[in-house]
C-alpha cells in the first residue's frame, strides 16, 4: 500500500513545466517560455535555475562591461546577462558577452546565436562552480566561441581572470593565462582593466 504524501512533500513538488520530456527542451522552446525566474539557463536540454547574486558576482559583472564597453570596437557589442544559443538543446546566459554589433537586431531580441559571439564571462559562484568550470567552458568550445575568460574571487576579495582562447587543432580551450591585478590585452581588441576598481563599486 502506497503511503499518501504529507502536506510537508506536497509542498516540495517539482512544478511541471519544470520537468524536460524525454528528449529535453529545445532551445526555440526555452526562449518561448513565459513567467521563468530571471537568469534561468538551459544546459543539455534542462532548466537550470540560479541562487541569488552574491556582492562579489555582481560587482565582478559590473566591473568587466563597463571597462569592455570603455574600449569595445565599433563593430562590436558589449552584453551582460543575455541568452546564447549554442545548439538545439543548449541555451546558456554568460554573465558578460561580446557580440558582433550586427547580431543586434531588435530592442525587443533576448538572445543571440554562437556564431555572433567573440567572447563569453562566466563569474564563478558558489553554486555554479561545476558549471562554470567545467561544462561551460565545453559548451562554448564546441560551438566555436575563440575566447571564454572564468573569473573567481581570490581569498582578498580580488577578482582573479583565468583566460582561454579556443585551440582549432583539439577543438578546446587552452589555457592563455591567469590574470590578477590588471588585464591588458590586444584580442579580442585592445583591452586595459584594472581589476582592484572592484574595491570602488
Amino acid at each position: 500500500m502506497t503511503a499518501e504524501p504529507t502536506p510537508e512533500a506536497e509542498q516540495r513538488s517539482v512544478p511541471g513545466w519544470m520537468i524536460p520530456p524525454p528528449d529535453g527542451f529545445t532551445a526555440e522552446e526555452f526562449l518561448a517560455m513565459k513567467g521563468l525566474p530571471p537568469h534561468t539557463e538551459l544546459i543539455d536540454g534542462s532548466l537550470v535555475l540560479v541562487s541569488a547574486q552574491r556582492s562579489f558576482h555582481s560587482r565582478a559583472v559590473d566591473l568587466l562591461a563597463s571597462a569592455l564597453r570603455r574600449t569595445v570596437p565599433a563593430d562590436l557589442l558589449v552584453r551582460r546577462e543575455m541568452a546564447v544559443v549554442l545548439d538545439a538543446r543548449q541555451c546558456p546566459e554568460p554573465d558578460v558577452c561580446v557580440i558582433r554589433a550586427e547580431a543586434e537586431t531588435s530592442d525587443v531580441q533576448t538572445s543571440y546565436q554562437a556564431a555572433d559571439v567573440v567572447l563569453v564571462i562566466e563569474v564563478v559562484s558558489p553554486e555554479s562552480e561545476l558549471r562554470d568550470r567545467e561544462r561551460k567552458p565545453q559548451l562554448y568550445a564546441k560551438a566555436g566561441i575563440v575566447h571564454f575568460w572564468r573569473v573567481e574571487r581570490a581569498v582578498d576579495g580580488m577578482p582573479v581572470v583565468f583566460l582561454f582562447e579556443l585551440d582549432p587543432a583539439t577543438g578546446a580551450y587552452a589555457s592563455a593565462g591567469v590574470v590578477h591585478d590588471r588585464l591588458k590585452l590586444n584580442l579580442p581588441f585592445v583591452i586595459d582593466i584594472d581589476l582592484s576598481e572592484i574595491k570602488r563599486l
